[in-house]
């Protein structure tokens, strides 16, 4: 089987890191070249097996690559897939916060010039299979609070995972949720946000990765469903299971639930 060559994007970030750790770990692929704002020449593989080229400028390391993978943020995501789509090189997206505007244009671009782009709002597989739980318990109850926590340098809120909770619990429920709002609020913004009905909660603080719970209430009763992170390494099955799918998947494909079957 002939090796799967892949750049990173964000390759000196700790996602970026985490990345290049899990491909020296696979047989079956190559870290060929990495991109990062910082830039450099050589940047070092972590399981100390040589070096690869990295540039500021993700085109000038795509010769050669089958796969991009971009764990930057959104803008980097897009940049990364305008950049690597019209050189037919698939892209995998772990960034997250891009808009619906963001996602018609990389299905668009994935359409126009024939590669497959894999956009995932979280690759550990505990997280995907808890988006599939709670679409199906939601249907059951009146009542949903979400709570996500991450780290303190994660720039959006509500994160990604927990927008594709909620989203998947109003499509299981088929309609909203009640929401009950609090008669005096003592300090404003206290009940946290709504998404049709689903009460959600953002927290930020460090030493945490990726925390969700999703709470379902009924009359006398609670269903809780939870997922954590406890490291990075927590992803990259995930982000391995899209790199090996990304070539066999033209088109543009949201969620690894795709890859699954779930």
């Amino acid at each position: 089987m002939a090796s799967i060559n892949v750049v990173v994007s964000g390759a000196k970030g700790r996602m970026g890191q985490e990345v290049l750790a899990a491909l020296c770990r696979e047989p079956e692929m190559t870290p060929v070249a990495g991109a990062d704002l910082l830039g450099g020449d050589l940047l070092p593989l972590p399981d100390g097996s040589g070096s690869i080229l990295i540039s500021s400028n993700l085109g000038e390391v795509l010769d050669g690559a089958d796969v991009v993978v971009d764990f930057t943020n959104a803008e980097g995501a897009l940049s990364a897939i305008r950049t690597a789509a019209p050189r037919k090189v698939n892209v995998v997206v772990g960034s997250t916060g891009i808009s619906q505007e963001g996602y018609a244009e990389a299905a668009a671009l994935a359409g126009e010039h024939g590669t497959g782009i894999i956009i995932a709002p979280n690759f550990a597989l505990g997280a995907v299979v808890m988006i599939h739980l709670a679409k199906q318990a939601a249907r059951f109850f009146d009542y949903a609070d979400l709570t996500e926590m991450h780290h303190e340098a994660k720039i959006d809120a509500p994160s990604g995972t927990a927008i594709a909770i909620a989203a998947a619990a109003v499509e299981g429920k088929g309609g909203r949720f009640v929401a009950p709002a609090a008669e005096k609020e003592i300090i404003a913004g206290t009940r946290g946000g709504t998404s049709s009905g689903v009460t959600i909660h953002s927290a930020r603080m460090p030493g945490r990765v990726a925390h969700h719970e999703m709470v379902f209430g009924a009359l006398g009763q609670t269903l809780t469903i939870r997922h954590d992170s406890v490291n990075r390494e927590s992803f990259m099955p995930g982000v391995m299971m899209a790199v090996r799918a990304v070539g066999n998947r033209p088109g543009l494909t949201v969620g690894l639930d795709k890859i699954l079957g779930i």
